[in-house]
């Protein structure tokens, strides 16, 4: 991850007349991979960082690492955003009604969710009722989720809605069972 970070902050970077770049050590290792730098007119290779932990001035110099300061960081992972996390919640059959036991989860994302969250919300139902009726409901759950989320202050644009009906069933069914684990809805949190 954190190799990741400092290569995506040297590509940006990269590119300006004059930048820093980073090169941190691997997650939980004193090691890193390493970053070659390139005279953006010519292409040529004008210097590398080959430490974790270093970073260098770009700007026609030559590339001298020097070891990051304090607390650098801790600043840094500050603009990386979190590892999407994943909130499941389960509906009484037929219904946008969420199972008392799905509340302590909708209460957890509600507090998890902010303004500059993105938010992928998808329902699902189980193979009882046509598909069209399915299709319909699982929507509808969807859209109640989106609606607890935006009341909290999310804005509306940033929750996607999507309704898969039958077609993503987490037990395997025959057609027309009520089986509860189906009747869901699945949000990605980012």
């Amino acid at each position: 991850m954190r190799l990741a970070a400092a290569l995506a902050l040297a590509g940006l970077l990269c590119g300006c007349a004059t930048s820093d770049v980073t090169l941190l050590n691997d997650a939980g290792s004193d090691r890193s991979g390493s970053v070659a730098v390139l005279d953006p007119e010519t292409g040529r290779e004008v210097g590398a960082l080959t430490a974790g932990d270093t970073r260098a001035r770009l700007g026609g110099k030559a590339v001298r690492a020097k070891p990051v300061k304090t607390g650098f960081w801790k600043n840094l992972m500050g603009f990386v955003p979190f590892e999407p996390r994943a909130y499941v919640m389960y509906f009484v059959e037929g219904s946008t009604d969420l199972t008392p036991e799905s509340m302590p989860i909708l209460e957890a994302l509600r507090r998890a969710a902010d303004a500059n969250s993105e938010v992928q919300i998808t329902g699902h139902t189980d193979t009882t009722g046509s598909d069209e009726t399915n299709d319909k409901l699982s929507y509808d759950r969807a859209v109640e989720i989106r609606a607890a989320l935006v009341k909290q202050g999310l804005p509306f644009e940033n929750a996607k809605v999507t309704g898969r009906g039958e077609r993503e069933l987490r037990v395997p069914t025959d057609d027309e069972v009520s089986e509860p684990a189906n009747r869901r809805v699945e949000v990605i949190l980012r």
